[in-house]
C-alpha cells in the first residue's frame, strides 16, 4: 500500500520568541552568570540558537543562599493551601504559553513538534496541577500527621525531555514545601530559563526556584554544595554512580532516575497490529531518547517473522525530517556527540553478527539525523542487547516459553520499564510479577500520568517520582 504524500506543514519558529541571549535565574531575577558562556544549537540545522550565560561557583552559592532564605522565611512556613495557588497559577501559565514553549523545545531539542505540543506540554501542566492538589493534603498522604519538607533541593535534569523533567522535579518539591536550585542540561537550557519568566509571572516569591545553566561542572558543584539537603538527578547511569559516591557519607537525601534497556515482550496470542504500534512508539518516540524506551523486542518464535515483517513495513512509513513540520514522526538526534555514540553502537551490532535493517526514508544532508534501524538475530551477549543506545535502534530477540521470555527480559543490569503484549490477562499478570522493572505496561507502552509513580531498580536508579509515592522523596518522614 503506498504511503500518503504530505505537503509540508511547518510550525512557525517565530512563536518561540527566541532571544539572542539567556541568563541564569537567581533569587527571582535574571542575572549575568560568572561562568563561561555557551551556545545552544538547533540539532536539526546545526545553527546557533542563542548564547547562554552560565553559572559560576559564586552564582551557585548565591542561588543556594537565596533558596535557603526563601525556605526558612517564606515558602516553608507558608500554608499548603497558599502554595497550591502558586502551583495552579504556574500550571495555567504553562497552558497559556504552551505553543510558544513547544516550538522552543523543538528548536532546542530536535524532537518533532507534534510530540512537544501533544505529549510534553500537556504533561508538564498536568504535573503542576496534580501536585497543586497535594500541597494542602500532605497530612493525608500516608507519611504521618505532620510531614516536613527537607529544605533546599538541588535538581539536575537531562536533555531528552527538558521541560517535562523540570516539571517532574520542581512540582513535587514545591508542593511539599521545599525550595529548588535546578540545573538544566547543557544542550537544552532554553525552556527551563523561560520557566523562570513563568515563575515571575506567577508572582512566585524570590528564591523559591533558581535555575543555573551550565555544563557538568555546575552540576558537580551543586551536588557537593553543603547547603543542599536533597539531590534529585535524572540522567546516565555513569553520572548517577558518580553522584552517589559524592553524596555518600553526607546527610543529603538522593533520588536517581537513570538509564534503561527495557524489554517489550510479545507473546504468540498478542494482537500483532496493535503490538507493532506499541513497539514503534516504544522505541522511536522522541528518536529513542527515552530512558524507558522499549529497545529490546522479545518476540515468541512462532510469530517472530510475521511480527518483524509488519514492523519493517510500519517503520518504513515513518517520516524523518524537519522537527518543526507537523507531519514529522522522527526528528533530530540531540547532539553530534550522541549521534556518534548511536552510530558506534549500531556498527558494533553489525560487527558482532546481527542483521541490520534501516528504514529507506531519506535523511537530511544537514543536522544530526539517524534513520530508524532494526537488528534481528540478536544474541544477549551483543552490545546492542546490553548497552543503552539512547537512539532509534531496536534489537530483536526471540523466545519459546514464558519462562525463557522472563529470563531474557531480566538479563540486564537495568530495571526501569517493560512491556507485555498478550490477549490473556492471566499471562500478563504472571509475567509482570516476574519482571524486575519499576514500570510494566500491558498492551501499551510509554503511558505516563502524574498520579503514577515512576522509577527503577538496579542500575536504573532508586526512588520514585510522581504520585503519592513520589512525595516521600521530598519529605522528612
Amino acid at each position: 500500500m503506498p504511503v500518503f504524500e504530505y505537503a509540508p506543514a511547518p510550525e512557525s519558529r517565530d512563536l518561540a520568541n527566541l532571544k539572542p541571549s539567556y541568563r541564569p535565574f537567581i533569587d527571582g531575577e535574571f542575572v549575568d552568570g560568572g561562568g563561561e558562556p555557551l551556545k545552544t544549537v538547533n540539532p536539526a540545522t546545526e545553527e546557533v540558537l542563542a548564547e547562554v550565560s552560565t553559572a559560576s561557583a559564586a552564582d551557585i552559592d548565591t542561588a543556594v543562599k537565596a533558596a535557603r532564605k526563601a525556605f526558612e522565611k517564606t515558602w516553608g512556613p507558608m500554608p499548603g493551601s497558599e502554595r497550591a495557588k502558586y502551583l495552579f497559577r504556574i500550571a495555567r501559565l504553562i497552558q497559556e504559553r504552551s505553543r510558544e514553549l513547544a516550538v522552543l523545545e523543538t528548536l532546542d531539542n530536535g524532537k518533532p513538534i507534534k510530540e512537544s505540543r501533544d505529549s510534553d506540554l500537556p504533561l508538564v501542566a498536568a504535573h503542576f496541577f496534580y501536585h497543586a492538589g497535594w500541597a494542602d493534603k500532605l497530612d493525608y498522604a500516608g507519611y504521618g500527621p505532620d510531614p516536613k519538607p527537607l529544605g533546599v533541593a538541588g535538581q539536575i535534569i537531562p536533555w531528552n525531555f527538558p521541560l517535562l523533567m523540570l516539571a517532574w522535579k520542581i512540582a513535587p518539591a514545591l508542593a511539599t514545601g521545599n525550595t529548588v536550585v535546578l540545573k538544566p542540561a547543557e544542550t537544552t537550557p532554553l525552556t527551563a530559563l523561560v520557566f523562570g519568566e513563568i515563575c515571575q509571572q506567577a508572582g512566585l516569591p524570590p528564591g523559591v526556584v533558581n535555575i543555573l545553566p551550565g555544563a557538568g561542572d555546575v552540576g558537580a558543584r551543586l551536588v557537593g554544595h553543603p547547603g543542599i539537603d536533597k539531590i534529585a538527578f535524572t540522567g546516565s547511569t555513569e553520572v548517577g554512580k558518580l553522584i552517589q559516591r559524592q553524596v555518600a557519607g553526607t546527610p543529603k537525601r538522593l533520588t536517581l532516575e537513570l538509564g534503561g534497556k527495557a524489554a517489550n515482550v510479545v507473546f504468540d496470542d498478542a494482537p500483532l497490529d496493535q503490538a507493532v504500534e506499541g513497539i514503534v512508539n516504544g522505541i522511536f518516540f522522541n528518536q529513542g531518547h527515552v530512558c524507558c524506551a522499549g529497545s529490546r523486542l522479545l518476540a515468541q518464535e512462532s510469530v517472530a517473522e510475521e511480527l518483524l515483517d509488519k514492523l519493517r513495513h510500519r517503520i518504513s512509513t515513518l517520516r524523518l525530517g524537519d522537527p518543526l513540520d507537523k507531519n514529522t514522526d522522527v526528528g533530530a538526534i540531540n547532539s553530534a556527540e550522541q549521534l556518534t555514540r548511536i552510530r558506534e553502537l549500531a556498527d558494533s551490532g553489525e560487527a558482532e553478527g546481527a542483521q541490520r535493517w534501516t528504514s529507506p526514508c531519506p535523511v537530511p544532508d544537514r543536522g544530526f539525523f539517524f534513520a530508524p534501524t532494526v537488528f534481528s538475530g540478536v544474541h544477549q551477549s551483543m552490545r546492542i542487547a546490553r548497552e543503552e543506545i539512547f537512539g532509534p535502534v531496536l534489537s530483536v530477540l526471540t523466545f519459546r516459553t514464558p519462562d525463557e521470555a522472563v529470563a531474557k527480559a531480566n538479563n540486564t543490569t537495568y530495571g526501569l520499564s517493560a512491556g507485555i503484549w498478550s490477549e490473556k490477562g492471566s499471562r500478563i499478570l504472571w509475567t509482570a510479577n516476574r519482571l524486575r522493572a519499576g514500570v510494566v505496561w500491558a498492551n501499551t507502552f510509554n503511558r505516563f500520568d502524574p498520579a503514577a509513580p515512576f522509577g527503577g531498580y538496579q542500575e536504573s536508579g532508586f526512588g520514585r517520582e510522581g504520585g503519592r509515592t513520589g512525595l516521600e522523596g521530598y519529605l522528612s518522614v
